[in-house]
C-alpha cells in the first residue's frame, strides 16, 4: 500500500535570507519559518534593549470590501468594527454559535469601505471560509490577500529611530493600534502601529514581491543601532512575559473570551446580533468556569504546557504556556484555574516531573515596558 506523501510546508518569502543568516527553520502552521538564528534569548534581550526584525509573512490578511463591509464583519465578529475610525484597528475574535473561539484577529479600517482582517497562520483558512459564509448576501467581498501579501515587523524602544528615515510617513502620527500608507525604503507599503511582543514598534504591509527588498532594507538600517533577526522561539517568549495569549495554548475552540480575560474585546451592546451571541450573553451574564491566570514558579522546575495545577483538593487547571523569563529571571506561565484562584497572591501547585512545585498568581501581564 502506498503511503500519500505529507504536506509540503508553504516557504515563507525570505527563507533564502533566513537560510544565509543561519537560521533553524522549522514547520510552522504549514509554512517554513525560522526560529532562531544566534539564540533565542539573545535575540529576546535584544527586542527588549534596542529592536528586532520578525518574518510575519505566514499571517493570514483578509479584505473586506463594500457599502455592507463594517455590518457584515460586525454581525461576523464579536467586537465592533463600523466603530473604527479609518486609519485605526481594533483586536477582535471570530467565535463559534457556542462562543468557541475559531482565532483570534486584529481588524484594520483602511478605508470607509475597506477593512482589513489578519488572522493567524493556522486559521486563516478557517477564517476565510466561515467569514465567506457569514458575508453571504451582504453588499460585502472578501478577498483573501494572504498569499500576495508579505508582512515584516520591526519591535523594540530603538523601533521608531531605525524605521523613520526610510519612510516618508510621520511614524509619531501613528498611535499604538493605528495604521498609515505610505513608503519605506521606497516601498509602498502600509504602516501599522502594532506587534505582539509587548514592546513599541510597526507591522510593514508589503506586496509579496517586495518582501526581501523591505527586510534588507531595515535589516541593514538598523544593525549600528543593535536590530537583529528574530525568530518564532523569541517572538513566544517577549508575547507570553507581555501576557499576550497564543491560539492553540490560550486560546482554542472550547475556549471563550470571558474565560481567556479578554471579555471587553466581546461588544454586547452593539446593534443587531452577531455569531455567538445567546452564548456569550449567558457567559457574560453567569461567569465564567474557568479564568486565565498567570503563575510565577517559586520552586525549582519551569511550567510547561499541559502541566496540572493543583490546590489542596488535587487538579483544578492546566498550564497553557511556560518560559523561563530572559527578562524577569523568573519561571512564568499562564494557566486555567478555577474562577476563585485568580486573586493575586494566590498559592497553587504545579506538577513538574511528577513533583508538586509552589507558583503564586500574579496580575498580567508579567511584563510592561517603561513608559
Amino acid at each position: 500500500m502506498t503511503q500519500s506523501p505529507l504536506p509540503v510546508a508553504t516557504p515563507t518569502p525570505l527563507l533564502d535570507r533566513h537560510e544565509a543568516l543561519g537560521a533553524r527553520v522549522i514547520e510552522f502552521a504549514g509554512w517554513q519559518m525560522p526560529v532562531s538564528y544566534a539564540g533565542i534569548i539573545e535575540e529576546h534581550r535584544a527586542v527588549r534593549q534596542a529592536a528586532g526584525l520578525f518574518d510575519l509573512s505566514h499571517m493570514g490578511e483578509l479584505v473586506v470590501e463594500g457599502p455592507e463591509a463594517g455590518a457584515g464583519l460586525a454581525a461576523a465578529l464579536v467586537s465592533d468594527p463600523p466603530s473604527l475610525a479609518v486609519g485605526r484597528a481594533q483586536y477582535s475574535m471570530i467565535c463559534a454559535t457556542d462562543g468557541g473561539i475559531l482565532d483570534d484577529l486584529i481588524v484594520y479600517r483602511v478605508a470607509p469601505e475597506r477593512f482589513m482582517v489578519v488572522a493567524n497562520a493556522g486559521n486563516a483558512r478557517v477564517v476565510s471560509d466561515t467569514l465567506a459564509e457569514r458575508l453571504a448576501g451582504k453588499a460585502a467581498v472578501l478577498d483573501d490577500r494572504s498569499l500576495a501579501t508579505g508582512l515584516v515587523a520591526i519591535q523594540g524602544p530603538r523601533s521608531v529611530a531605525i524605521l523613520q528615515p526610510l519612510t516618508d510617513v510621520d511614524l509619531g502620527s501613528i498611535r499604538y493600534y493605528g495604521i498609515a500608507d505610505g513608503t519605506v525604503a521606497g516601498i509602498p507599503a502600509s504602516i501599522a502601529r502594532t506587534g505582539y511582543t509587548g514592546e513599541d514598534g510597526f507591522e510593514l504591509f508589503v506586496d509579496v514581491h517586495r518582501t526581501g527588498d523591505a527586510w534588507d532594507a531595515v535589516l541593514e538600517a538598523g544593525r549600528p543601532a543593535g536590530l537583529v533577526p528574530v525568530g518564532l522561539g523569541a517572538r513566544d517568549t517577549l508575547r507570553l512575559e507581555a501576557g499576550m495569549p497564543l491560539y492553540g495554548n490560550e486560546l482554542d475552540r472550547s475556549t471563550n473570551p470571558y474565560e481567556a480575560g479578554l471579555g471587553r474585546v466581546v461588544k454586547l451592546d452593539k446593534q443587531g446580533d452577531f455569531a455567538g451571541r445567546a452564548a456569550l450573553e449567558k457567559v457574560a451574564r453567569e461567569g465564567p468556569g474557568r479564568r486565565l491566570a498567570g503563575l510565577v514558579v517559586r520552586g525549582r522546575g519551569i511550567a510547561r504546557h499541559g502541566y496540572p495545577v493543583l490546590d489542596a483538593d488535587g487538579r483544578t487547571g492546566e498550564v497553557t504556556s511556560g518560559t523561563m523569563s530572559p527578562t524577569l529571571g523568573d519561571a512564568i506561565a499562564m494557566a486555567y484555574v478555577a474562577p476563585d484562584q485568580v486573586e493575586p497572591g494566590t498559592m497553587l501547585d504545579v506538577e513538574i516531573r511528577e513533583a508538586r512545585v509552589p507558583a503564586e498568581v500574579v496580575s498580567l501581564p508579567f511584563y510592561r515596558r517603561p513608559a
